[in-house]
């Protein structure tokens, strides 16, 4: 059963065949920073493999949030946006809290995300900086998804 979340005339839901693919590749390939140039494919892929949410008004998509987990001790959430047009009415705020509600991710040992400029927003659900920076380790490849 499908997990979601009312207010007004905008709807937040984990039902996976509502997502307009079309508009998260379109966001991310070219309004986001994170994934700029990013192909279709490689969103397909990832929606496949993650918890997704979509927000809606309407049967229009103006929102997309994912978790990469395991459901079980993990989650890393990333791609959060809301479109322009839907910003300032604190749609970003209510996705994460129904995203952070989900049933899928309750007890797990952590929750992780990145972010380059709503460290204030995430801050305000418990997320903080490192504890200890030396303990995360990584392999980065900003230029991937460059042809």
């Amino acid at each position: 059963m499908a997990a979601q979340w009312q207010r007004d005339d905008y709807l937040v839901t984990d039902e996976r065949e509502r997502l307009d693919v079309a508009a998260v590749h379109g966001f991310l390939t070219g309004a986001s920073y994170w994934a700029t140039g990013i192909p279709r494919a490689i969103v397909e892929r990832a929606l496949a493999h993650s918890l997704c949410f979509g927000l809606f008004q309407g049967a229009r998509q103006v929102g997309f949030a994912r978790v990469v987990t395991d459901r079980a001790t993990y989650g890393y959430l990333c791609d959060v946006f809301v479109e322009d047009g839907h910003r300032g009415a604190g749609l970003g705020k209510w996705l994460v809290e129904c995203v952070l509600a989900h049933p899928d991710l309750q007890g797990l040992r952590r929750l992780a995300l990145m972010t380059r400029d709503a460290h204030g927003l995430y801050q305000g659900f418990g997320f903080k900086p490192l504890a200890d920076a030396t303990r995360y380790l990584e392999i980065h490849r900003p230029d991937v998804y460059r042809q």
